[in-house]
């Protein structure tokens, strides 16, 4: 199963989204694999304490074989292969992102290159379930990602311009699926930030599920352990496996796995 996690709205949580629930999934014995597609790096951070440097190590191999593509046919799927890091948490993997990614973008662009990212998982193997961190944009790397993906979870910060957002969102991905990819899925609003005392949280969440969109009941509290967690390179599982944060996310998992 691939998830896209995926919102054009910044600072709603996507990437700290994004590794908690592939840290679980590692957890319970799945073989999972993080994408980094977003050039600031926070997945590759979060899961490897260290941005990469080299970009041949990185998930910008992969789209730079893409642009070299010759009559002796070189084998862009080596490239992502070669960019598979092993974290320090058992079962999960990172394809970290690169800076290099920003000048790549308009020749990927250009020369048509939108289906290559799901070309190339299709042919990868080994892996129970993928998940796809993506820039705060929809530009050519979310929209490979939208592509790529059977299925799209939606972080949701509890704000009013979100929810302004949320519906542009939505009718993007449903343009990506009519075109491009007829298995996508919003598979759910992932609420975060969300504080159950304060009244307009409350509002937004009861509005959005009086029209009927398919928000997840199990919703992500702040908390400074976040931060923490971030500071010290290891998903809430590994850092506070008992912390009320941490069972919001068990929580969360099991929602959308139906467990």
């Amino acid at each position: 199963m691939r998830r896209v996690i995926f919102n054009q709205k910044g600072g709603v949580g996507k990437s700290t989204i994004t590794c908690n629930l592939a840290a679980i999934n590692a957890v319970k014995g799945k073989k999972t694999l993080v994408i980094d597609l977003d050039i600031q790096g926070n997945s590759t951070q979060y899961l490897l304490g260290k941005k990469v440097t080299d970009s041949d190590k990185t998930i910008a191999l992969y789209f730079k074989n893409c642009l070299s593509l010759s009559l002796f046919g070189t084998n862009s799927n080596a490239g992502l292969e070669h960019a598979i890091h092993e974290t320090p948490f058992p079962n999960l993997y990172v394809i970290p992102s690169h800076p290099d990614l920003e000048p790549l973008q308009a020749r990927l662009e250009s020369r048509m290159k939108v289906l290559k990212l799901r070309d190339a998982l299709d042919e990868l193997t080994g892996f129970e379930s993928i998940y796809l961190d993506t820039p705060p944009v929809l530009n050519f790397y979310s929209h490979s990602a939208l592509i790529a993906a059977d299925k799209c979870l939606i972080p949701f910060d509890c704000d009013s311009f979100s929810r302004e957002a949320l519906y542009i969102l939505m009718q993007t991905i449903a343009e990506v699926k009519a075109d491009h990819n007829q298995k996508l899925e919003i598979e759910g609003i992932i609420v975060n930030q969300y504080q159950k005392q304060a009244n307009l949280p409350n509002q937004l969440v009861e509005a959005l599920v009086a029209e009927g969109l398919p928000v997840f009941g199990s919703m992500i509290s702040p908390s400074i352990k976040v931060r923490e967690s971030h500071s010290v390179s290891m998903p809430l599982v590994h850092y506070v496996p008992k912390h009320k944060l941490t069972n919001e996310y068990h929580a969360l998992y099991a929602e959308i796995h139906d467990i």
